[in-house]
């Protein structure tokens, strides 16, 4: 008849039902929950599978005893009850593993330190011997629990913890367990999704833990099959023909499952550096032939399985370590959700999240959720079906505020002055014009009107379903009330001609900004509105800042970085919201380096790249840019330079000046330009001149036409722009 034993396995938080499940699948006849583990009873066979097979564990605890105590002697006096020469050699080395607390015993290092000189002191040898305290590789290691006056000791049959396969050697950051991907796999119904040859994608896989944690499901391996020591092995009433016996049942299982044909297991990460080690980890695992990893970003998101079988998409997006910023985190969720409703119809999706805030922007109903724990933070599983019906309908472009208050107010419909009536016929005129090629071009964004007519002078720019109006300083030589008339004029004019509400236009004054005052706020209303430009998605904010987020006579120059940035290396230098760089990944770059001394401005530059599904590897780098040309090492095939006409930031030590400054600024650049390789060089200071120096030292090319639209045919002299290389 076998002994009866008594266990308590532990786990991650969360996952304690999943755990008892498991094990009474394992050959346990009950099991009772508790916190973060269960307490079940059986024989050593039972424990040997349970370390064996147990893909949730993390400790395989044997209980030896329990005993009041009520200070340090009484548990010292305890632990000498157990006749520890049944367990461990004179000779042998031990661990303890102590927590909770006893009166007199108010830290945990003193409590393990009683408990080791109990042990000790009983199996010490006339001669001396006794044993020794090893920490990593001890042959017992003793775990003791002090709760209310009681103390438990046990064995810690699993040696390190059993969420520790031993294949993951190498991982990127902030990497799930082992143990807790195997959780949400199997809260996800992967065990029986894969019964069925249904397929399994990460877009975003990592160190790739849950690719190869369902292939060990699906090929029915023993997650710790190749572990080679245990915190049993070198116990004394260790049973190794039981052991060996059941090793060979697993190896056996192993071998047949491996056989089988493999399923469609598939991963994607965007840092190419990560591939390799990924790839080592699913070598050592032994499922080579089941899973595969590629470098891929989230944009290019598109499981395409052999059979064109559907299964499930599983994910654990950053909520807030790796990425940082969390304002762009949003924009991360909401391009996984577009990636999943576009993409993966009839799939299921399990997303692994922080912020159950961030999971709700994507867009898509989840039919459960569980409460979960990586480490202490608490954390939800989202489970969804990519159908339809599922989806929650996106309301049309326009600001937050506004998707919150409700629809639109009506437009107003009031008799226009004479003087309105004047500028609404211009801006009719131009609209007929430019709103057909708006509209053919795919464009949602452009100047619709730009002080056509010298007594309204503004500036009235489209975008999507609002209208950005500046209005520019008028001369002294123009009465103020006079001025102010004609403004109201323009804005009594635009929401008739427009057909949009009064509140759907927004007003700025336009003046010479120098240094700080560029990136100053003008307001503190935080709308950010999404519109597309090309192949990318682009974020513009209307009201708080001068500037919009996006320069639209830039639009071609953009356009032409995309078309020609595929396999290279682009630079964007004063990068701004870095909308150049975004084109330039979007188009196939090789990677995007963008440098601004703005924080604000790269906050804006990283939600950008989150809402095109681009990653963190395109790199941020705050910094001025000739001291960060000065002291850069590396070479770039694309380069686009787009800098202000002053700069005197608190940061800098002189004031940058664009006419006095560019041929440094080309110097410091051309040094850094790849052999073939481009620099497009662009501003907006009406006055400059292209210093001879540059253009004597390298093929300079003036490229100006070319990159102006139609809507900026009126005013030329809105930017300048060279094409620039070396002299062959």
């Amino acid at each position: 008849m076998r002994e009866t034993l008594e266990f308590f396995v532990t786990c991650p938080k969360g996952v304690e039902g999943l755990l008892r499940d498991e094990v009474l699948a394992l050959g346990a006849d009950s099991a009772r929950e508790t916190v973060t583990g269960i307490e079940v009873q059986g024989d050593m066979e039972l424990a040997y599978r349970i370390c064996l097979w147990s893909r949730l564990a993390n400790r395989v605890l044997m209980v030896l005893t329990r005993f009041p105590a009520q200070s340090a002697q009484d548990m010292y006096d305890g632990i000498q009850q157990t006749d520890w020469a049944d367990h461990l050699r004179p000779d042998g080395s031990l661990a303890i593993d102590f927590t909770g607390s006893l009166p007199g015993i108010d830290n945990t290092h003193f409590g393990a330190l009683k408990v080791k000189d109990a042990i000790v002191d009983q199996l010490r040898q006339a001669d001396g011997t006794r044993p020794s305290v090893e920490k990593v590789q001890p042959d017992l290691r003793i775990n003791v629990h002090c709760r209310r006056s009681e103390v438990q000791v046990a064995l810690d049959l699993s040696g390190v913890s059993l969420h520790q396969r031993g294949y993951r050697l190498q991982q990127g950051a902030a990497p799930l367990k082992e143990n807790l991907a195997a959780a949400i796999l199997i809260r996800s119904g992967w065990p029986k999704l894969a019964a069925e040859g249904a397929a399994l994608a990460d877009p975003m896989c990592g160190s790739g833990t849950f690719l190869v944690e369902a292939a060990l499901m699906a090929a029915d391996v023993a997650p710790n099959l190749q572990r080679e020591r245990w915190g049993f092995s070198r116990w004394l009433q260790h049973i190794p023909a039981l052991w060996q016996r059941l090793l060979q049942e697993a190896q056996q299982r192993a071998e047949q499952g491996l056989a089988k044909p493999p399923l469609w297991i598939r991963g994607y990460e965007a840092d190419p550096r990560l591939l390799q080690p990924v790839r080592n980890n699913i070598q050592r695992a032994g499922v080579t032939e089941w899973v595969k990893v590629y470098q891929g970003e989230l944009a290019t998101f598109a499981p395409s399985p052999d059979r064109a079988q559907q299964g499930l998409i599983v994910c654990n997006p950053p909520y807030g370590e790796r990425l940082g910023d969390t304002a762009s985190l949003v924009y991360l969720y909401q391009k996984l959700g577009e990636v999943l409703r576009e993409q993966c119809l009839g799939w299921q999706a399990a997303i692994f999240t922080g912020n159950q805030d961030l999971g709700k922007r994507m867009g898509i109903r989840s039919h459960k959720q569980y409460n979960l724990f990586n480490g202490a933070l608490p954390c939800k599983l989202l489970l969804m079906d990519l159908a339809p019906e599922r989806f929650i309908t996106q309301a049309a472009p326009q600001s937050q505020k506004q998707a919150e208050q409700g629809s639109a107010a009506p437009v107003a419909t009031a008799r226009l002055s004479e003087s309105a009536q004047m500028f609404a016929n211009r801006l009719k005129k131009n609209l007929k014009l430019l709103g057909k090629w708006a509209r053919q071009n795919d464009i949602q964004c452009y100047r619709l009107y730009d002080a056509d007519m010298p007594e309204f002078s503004v500036a009235v720019d489209v975008y999507n379903d609002w209208v950005h109006v500046q209005e520019y300083a008028a001369p002294a030589s123009i009465d103020e009330d006079k001025a102010q008339a004609r403004l109201q004029d323009v804005l009594s004019a635009i929401p008739q001609v427009l057909d949009i509400p009064q509140s759907q236009v927004v007003l700025k004054q336009r003046q010479r900004q120098t240094g700080k005052q560029q990136y100053q706020r003008m307001a503190q209303r935080g709308e950010f509105m999404t519109v597309h430009e090309g192949q990318v998605r682009l974020l513009v904010n209307l009201t708080d800042y001068l500037d919009t987020g996006l320069f639209l006579d830039h639009r071609p120059i953009r356009l032409r970085i995309a078309q020609e940035a595929r396999g290279k290396r682009f630079l964007n230098l004063f990068c701004y919201t870095a909308t150049a760089s975004v084109h330039a990944a979007a188009g196939g770059a090789r990677s995007t380096t963008s440098v601004d001394l703005s924080k604000t401005y790269l906050d804006w530059a990283r939600r950008n790249l989150s809402l095109n599904g681009l990653s963190e590897l395109h790199k941020l780098e705050r910094a001025d840019v000739m001291e960060w040309l000065a002291q850069e090492q590396q070479s770039y095939d694309l380069i686009f330079i787009d800098p202000p006409t002053f700069s005197n930031s608190k940061r800098l030590d002189d004031v940058f000046d664009v006419q006095r400054d560019h041929p440094k600024l080309l110097e410091l650049a051309m040094a850094r330009l790849a052999p073939g390789g481009v620099i497009y060089f662009s501003n907006n200071f009406r006055r400059f001149r292209m210093d001879e120096s540059v253009e004597a030292a390298y093929q300079v090319e003036d490229i100006s036409a070319q990159t102006l639209d139609k809507d900026f045919q009126r005013n030329t002299r809105i930017h300048k722009t060279w094409r620039i290389t070396r002299r062959v």
